[in-house]
C-alpha cells in the first residue's frame, strides 16, 4: 500500500485524494458512485458547471453513508445524534421555525416498557439478584434470563413484533383519554387541542424494546396556538397512565380473504404494556422546580438512543441473515442466539407469516420505526440537513479573515447535546452530499469536499429556480478502496490543529452508559427488574 500511495503522490494525485477522502469527515463505508452532472442556465441556456466522476481524484463520487448505527458508522452516527438531538430539543424550548412558547405547554417525558416473560438477571437496587449476586455494570449475565428452559422466547419475540402496534394502540387511547379528562368527544378535541410526541425504541438488556416519549399538548394549531386552560402537566400524566393500562393488541392470523381465521380464534394471543410505566414532567433549562428533568436532559437521552440498536444493548446483530446458519460466524450470547433463532423458526408457521420474522430476526422481531414523531412536534431531519448545507455553501462564499474562522471551523447557532460536550459542527464534510445530486445549491464538485458549486458573472451562486440539472449516477460499490482505505488510515492517526477541536465543558466528561442503560435520572426507577 505504501508503494502505491507513494506513486500517486509522485503522480501530484496524493494531496487530492487526501483532500476528497477528508471530506467524508471519517465516514466508515462511504457510497462510491460514478457518472456525471451539468447545471444549465433555462433562461440563457448557458452551462454553468459540468461535474464528470473520472476527473475526480478518485475517479469516483464519495459520499457519506449517513448509517445510523454506531456499529456501522461512528462518524456518520455522531451527526446523526447530534442532529436527532437538535430535533428534540426544538419541540421543547423552540426554534428551527417552532415558536419558543412551546416551553410553556405541558409535557412530559414517558417511558413505556414491556411485560416480564420470566425472571432475568438484574439490578434491583442496593439488593442483590435473586440469584444472589451483585452483578456488576458490565456483567454478561445482566439481562439473561435465570432459568432459559422456562423463559418464554416465543411470547419474547412477538410481543417485539406487536410492539409497533400497541405504541399506534397507545396513542389512540391517549388522545382519548384526554379528551375524556377535559369533558369532550375524541372527535371535538381537535377543535380544542392538538397531541404532539416524539419517541424513540430502545432495546433493553434482556432484548425486548421499550419506549423513551415526549408528549407535549399545544393548541388546535398546533405548537404556535396556546393550550386550553384545562390541559395541565398532571391532566397529561394521568392520561398517559391510563391509555398505557388500556392499551391491547391482539395477535390473529388474517386469511386470505383479510379476515380473521376462525382456527385462531378460539385462543388469540392478547399483548400489553408492562406495568412499569415512568411519567416526569419537563422542566425548561430556565425554571427550576421539584423534578429534575429537564428539556436538556430529555433531548440528549433521546438521542442517544437513537444511535443505538439490538446489537449495542444486547450483544445481537447490525444487519439481516441470509442464512440461519450465519450465527455461527459471530460471538452472540446463548440467550441472543435463541431469541434470533426463535424468531427464525416462528417465521416459518402460517400464522406469523405477515409478522416477516425471519427478515427481523437480527432485530429480534421488531420491525418497526426506531424513531417516529408527530407532523406538529418540531421540525424534520430532512430540513437540518437543508439547512446545514445552506449553511456550508454560506461558509465557502464567506472569505476568511482569521486562521480560525469559518473555513477551518463551523459552528451552527445552537449547541450540541447536554452529556455529549461538543456543539453541532459542521466541520468538513459533515454534510449530506446525497441532496446536492440533484439540487440547486451547493454541489459536489472538484476540490475539497466536492463543494465547487457555481457562480453566475456577478459572483452570486445561481438560484434552483433558474438552473436545470441533468445528471445521471451510478451505484459503483460501497466502502473505500484498499489504497485508499490506507490513506483514509494514515489520514485519521494524523492529530489534527487544536483550534480545529470544541472544548469540552468539564460537567460532559463523565460516562452515560450503564450496562446498556444511562445512568441519567430519567431511568433511575425504571429497573430492567426481574419481571415474572
Amino acid at each position: 500500500m505504501t508503494a502505491k500511495l507513494a506513486k500517486l503522490a509522485a503522480a501530484g494525485h496524493l494531496a487530492p485524494l487526501a483532500r476528497q477522502i477528508g471530506s467524508l469527515g471519517g465516514c466508515a463505508r462511504p457510497i462510491r458512485i460514478t457518472g456525471h452532472r451539468t447545471r444549465l442556465d433555462t433562461a440563457t441556456g448557458q452551462i454553468l458547471d459540468h461535474l464528470d466522476t473520472r476527473h475526480l481524484p478518485a475517479g469516483e463520487l464519495l459520499l457519506r453513508c449517513g448509517n445510523r448505527r454506531t456499529t456501522r458508522c461512528p462518524a456518520c452516527s455522531t451527526l446523526y445524534r447530534y442532529d436527532t438531538y437538535q430535533l428534540i430539543a426544538a419541540g421543547l424550548r423552540g426554534g428551527k421555525t417552532i415558536p419558543t412558547t412551546v416551553a410553556t405547554h405541558p409535557r412530559v417525558f414517558a417511558t413505556l416498557t414491556a411485560p416480564g416473560f420470566g425472571p432475568v438477571h438484574n439490578q434491583p437496587g442496593t439488593t442483590p439478584c435473586t440469584c444472589g449476586t451483585r452483578h456488576p455494570d458490565d456483567d454478561p449475565l445482566l439481562g439473561t434470563p435465570l432459568n432459559p428452559q422456562r423463559y418464554d422466547y416465543t411470547g419474547a419475540v412477538l410481543w417485539n413484533a406487536h410492539a409497533p402496534a400497541l405504541w399506534a394502540r397507545f396513542t389512540t387511547h391517549l388522545r382519548r383519554e384526554i379528551a375524556k379528562a377535559a369533558g369532550l368527544t375524541q372527535r371535538t378535541l381537535r377543535h380544542h387541542a392538538t397531541l404532539s410526541y416524539a419517541k424513540v425504541a430502545e432495546y433493553q438488556k434482556r432484548g425486548q424494546i421499550h419506549f423513551h416519549t415526549v408528549i407535549r399538548i399545544d393548541g388546535p394549531t398546533g405548537p404556535t396556538s396556546t393550550p386550553p386552560t384545562w390541559a395541565t402537566t398532571e391532566l397529561l400524566d394521568h392520561s398517559v397512565r391510563a391509555a398505557a393500562n388500556r392499551t391491547r393488541v391482539q395477535h390473529q392470523h388474517p386469511s386470505r380473504s383479510g379476515e380473521a381465521d376462525p382456527a385462531q380464534s378460539a385462543g388469540p394471543m392478547v399483548f400489553r404494556l408492562g406495568r412499569q410505566i415512568d411519567v416526569r414532567a419537563i422542566r425548561s433549562t430556565d425554571f427550576t422546580g421539584d423534578a429534575p428533568v429537564t428539556d436538556r436532559h430529555v433531548a440528549a437521552y433521546i438521542a442517544k438512543y437513537a444511535t443505538k440498536g439490538a446489537e449495542t444493548t444486547t450483544g445481537t446483530l447490525d444487519r439481516r441473515l441470509r442464512f440461519l446458519a450465519e450465527l455461527a460466524q459471530h460471538d452472540l450470547t446463548d440467550h441472543a442466539r435463541r431469541m434470533i433463532h426463535t424468531a427464525w423458526h416462528l417465521g416459518t408457521q402460517p400464522q406469523h407469516t405477515h409478522l416477516r420474522l425471519r427478515q427481523w430476526a437480527h432485530m429480534l422481531g421488531f420491525r418497526g420505526h426506531f424513531s417516529t414523531r408527530t407532523r406538529h412536534y418540531s421540525t424534520t431531519l430532512t430540513q437540518l440537513r437543508a439547512e446545514r448545507t445552506a449553511w456550508r455553501g454560506r461558509q465557502d462564499e464567506a472569505p476568511t479573515t482569521t486562521p480560525t474562522g469559518p473555513a477551518l471551523v463551523g459552528r451552527s447557532a445552537e449547541q450540541g447535546p447536554a452529556g455529549e460536550g461538543q456543539p453541532v459542527t459542521d466541520r468538513h464534510g459533515d454534510r449530506d452530499d446525497r441532496g446536492d445530486l440533484t439540487a440547486g445549491h451547493s454541489d459536489p464538485g472538484p476540490g475539497p469536499g466536492h463543494r465547487a458549486g457555481h457562480r453566475a458573472k456577478d459572483g452570486r451562486r445561481g438560484g434552483t429556480d433558474t438552473t436545470l440539472v441533468i445528471s445521471h449516477w451510478q451505484y459503483a460499490g460501497t466502502g473505500l478502496l484498499p489504497e485508499l482505505a490506507h490513506l483514509a488510515d494514515l489520514l485519521a492517526t494524523t492529530p489534527r490543529p487544536r483550534t480545529e477541536q470544541p472544548s469540552r465543558p468539564r460537567h460532559a466528561q463523565r460516562s452515560g452508559d450503564r450496562a446498556g442503560h444511562s445512568t441519567d435520572p430519567l431511568t433511575t426507577t425504571v429497573q430492567t427488574g426481574a419481571i415474572a
